[in-house]
This record gives C-alpha cells, structure tokens and sequence, in this order.
C-alpha cells in the first residue's frame, strides 16, 4: 500500500477579518489555559497568533499549511520562556482549532 499525500486544505476568503481574528483568539485562549495551567502569558500567545493569522490572510493566504508555516516562523520571535508552550504547538493548536470549526476529521497514525 502506497502513502497517499494529503490534499492542501485550502480556506475561504476571509470576509470579517475582526470577527475572525476574535474567534481564534478566544479560542486558542481557552485552548492554552485547558491544556496545562492557566497562565497570564497565554492571552499574548493567543493575541499574537490571531494577529499573524489574520494578516496573513488579508495579504491572500488561505492555505491552512502555509498559514501554519507562517505561525510558526513568525512566533520564533515571540518570547515563550514564561510559557509551557513553543512556537510549534501553537501553530498546531491553530490548525486544529481551523479543522475542528471547518468539521475536518482530525485522525493519528496507526
């Protein structure tokens, strides 16, 4: 049985960049603070991460790869020391965040 590469999931235009901008910060808030502890550092992690993901999106990204690329380089910046998290798992939590709002089924290897 030969791997079949995974499709790009491509998002749709952003139409309401402040609701959807508001939508990923809450909930990668409410993400963070329900994985480990909650933390003060957890609102700026997710204030961050929803600012690069909007713009990304206003410049015409919206494939949800490349969205992550995007987190994940810019979030190398950001100062994680305060926090439990890094750059890479918050570019994982927004996509799951996306494909669990787009009703993608989200599956681990065997």
């Amino acid at each position: 049985m030969t791997a079949q590469p995974i499709p790009p999931i491509t998002l749709p235009p952003i139409e309401s960049p402040d609701r959807e901008g508001e939508w990923l910060q809450k909930a990668l808030h409410e993400w963070l603070n329900r994985e480990f502890i909650p933390e003060a550092i957890n609102e700026k992690i997710a204030q961050r991460a929803a600012q690069i993901f909007v713009r990304q999106r206003l410049e015409g990204e919206n494939d949800l790869g490349s969205l992550v690329i995007a987190i994940v380089t810019e979030m190398q910046a950001f100062d994680f020391r305060e926090s439990f998290y890094s750059e890479f798992a918050i570019a994982n939590a927004v996509s799951d965040l996306i494909l669990d709002s787009l009703g993608f089924e989200r599956c681990c290897g065997q």
